[in-house]
C-alpha cells in the first residue's frame, strides 16, 4: 500500500520530476510553473530544449541508478515524458519518490507486442497481429493476413521508424533483414475511414478528465494535423472514451494518457479499432493548450502532484499543424495569421522529419 504522505496532494512550490528534456518535458514544465511547482528536468541530452524553461536540470543517462538516485532525492514526484525510459529505472526511482504514470505503463508500452496483446486481453478491438521472431514466422503471417501488413520491431522507433509496409507476396528474408534482424510484430492493415485518438486524465483517486477526440491526419507516418471537432458520431465518440477509460484503469494509471484509434465506420463492426496507446502527453493533443481552460499538460501534472483534475472542457474550435522541418521557418507568415498560437520548441537545427514547434488555428466553438 502507497503511504499517506504518498497520496497527499503536493503543495505549490514542491518539485516534479520530469525524465526527458524534449518539447513534452517543456510544455509540462511551463504548465507546472503556473501551478506554482519548480520543475527538474533529467535528460541524455546536452541540448535538450526543456532545459530552457525548468527550475534545475540534470544531464545524465537513464540507466545511471547511481545518477538517477540523486536527482530522485531532489525531487517530489516523478514523471517522464516519452515512454522508452527502462523499467528498471522507473521501479528503482519508485523505491524513493512516487512515480506517475508508473513502471507497470512503461513495460506494456514498450513492446508493441506486450501492448497488443495487453489490450486484446480486455476485449477492446485490435488489428490482426502476429509475433515475428523468424523468416518463417512472417512467411506463415503473410499467407494467414493474405492482405497488406506492417512489420514493425517489437521495440523502439516511432514516427514511421522501424517498420515496413509489406504486401503477401514479399519477400520475408529481405523484411526480416531490413529491420535488423530484431523482433518485430506484423500488423494487418485495415481499411480504416479515419483516425482518431483520446487524451484521458485519471488523477490518484482514479477520477477522469477526458478530452474531445481529434481527427487526426498522418503523412509519412508522422502527424500532420488533429482538428476538432472530429466530425464523429457521438456513440462513437462515447465508445473511444469508453476503451480509453478501460485501459487506463486496467494500467492503475496515473496522468494523460493517449489512445490512438481507428475509426472503422459507422455501419463497421467493430466501428473502433486501438493501434496504439502513449503513456504520456501527446502531439494529438497539443490543441489543448489553446483551445482549452486546462490543458492536457496542466492536467498531467495536476494529476501526478495529486491535484483535483480541471475541466477538459473545449471553448474553441482549432486546427493544430505540426511544423516539421524548414516548416518552423514560416513563424512570421503564421504569426500574422489572425486566431494562429504558435509554440516554438527552441530546438537548434531543423532537420528533415524533426518536429520543431506547432501551431493551433482557433475558431469560435460551433460544434461538439
Amino acid at each position: 500500500m502507497p503511504s499517506i504522505k504518498a497520496l497527499q496532494p503536493l503543495p505549490p512550490g514542491s518539485t516534479i520530476g520530469i525524465l526527458g528534456g524534449g518539447q513534452l518535458g517543456r510544455m509540462l514544465s511551463l504548465a507546472a510553473a503556473r501551478l506554482g511547482f519548480r520543475t527538474h528536468i533529467y535528460s541524455d541530452d546536452p541540448d535538450s530544449p526543456a532545459f530552457e524553461v525548468t527550475s534545475r536540470f540534470t544531464h545524465g543517462g537513464y540507466a545511471d541508478l547511481p545518477h538517477l538516485e540523486t536527482f530522485a532525492q531532489q525531487v517530489d514526484v516523478v514523471t517522464y515524458e516519452f515512454e522508452n525510459v527502462p523499467v528498471e529505472a522507473a521501479r528503482h526511482i519508485g523505491k524513493l519518490v512516487p512515480v506517475r504514470p508508473g513502471a507497470k505503463a512503461l513495460e506494456v508500452a514498450q513492446d508493441r507486442l506486450v501492448e497488443k496483446e495487453f489490450v486484446a486481453g480486455l476485449g477492446i478491438p485490435v488489428a490482426p497481429f502476429a509475433a515475428i521472431s523468424h523468416r518463417r514466422d512472417l512467411i506463415a503471417a503473410l499467407e494467414r493476413f493474405n492482405a497488406p501488413s506492417i512489420l514493425k520491431t517489437r521495440r523502439l522507433g516511432y514516427d514511421g521508424k522501424g517498420q515496413l509496409s509489406l504486401a503477401p507476396a514479399s519477400d520475408a528474408a529481405a523484411a526480416v533483414a531490413a529491420l535488423g534482424h530484431r523482433a518485430a510484430i506484423l500488423e494487418q492493415r485495415l481499411d480504416f475511414v479515419s483516425e482518431t485518438s483520446v487524451i484521458v486524465a485519471r488523477a490518484v483517486d482514479g477520477t477522469f478528465a477526458t478530452y474531445d477526440c481529434p481527427a487526426n491526419t498522418h503523412a509519412g507516418s508522422i502527424l500532420r494535423r488533429s482538428i476538432v471537432p472530429s466530425g464523429l458520431p457521438t456513440p462513437a465518440v462515447a465508445e473511444a472514451q469508453r476503451l480509453a477509460h478501460a485501459i487506463a484503469d486496467a494500467l492503475d494509471y496515473v496522468g494523460v494518457l493517449a489512445v490512438e484509434m481507428f475509426y472503422m465506420g459507422p455501419a463497421a463492426k467493430p466501428a473502433l479499432v486501438v493501434n496504439e496507446i502513449a503513456p504520456r502527453v501527446h502531439n494529438s493533443g497539443h490543441w489543448t493548450i489553446d483551445a482549452c481552460g486546462c490543458s492536457q499538460f496542466e492536467n498531467h501534472i495536476r494529476a501526478v502532484a495529486g491535484w483535483p483534475l480541471g475541466s477538459p472542457a473545449r471553448h474553441s474550435d482549432a486546427e493544430m499543424l505540426n511544423l516539421i522541418g524548414d516548416e518552423a521557418h514560416t513563424w512570421a507568415d503564421l504569426a500574422a495569421e489572425p486566431g494562429m498560437c504558435i509554440h516554438l520548441y527552441g530546438k537548434r537545427e531543423a532537420r528533415e522529419g524533426r518536429k520543431m514547434g506547432h501551431a493551433t488555428r482557433l475558431k469560435p466553438r460551433t460544434g461538439v
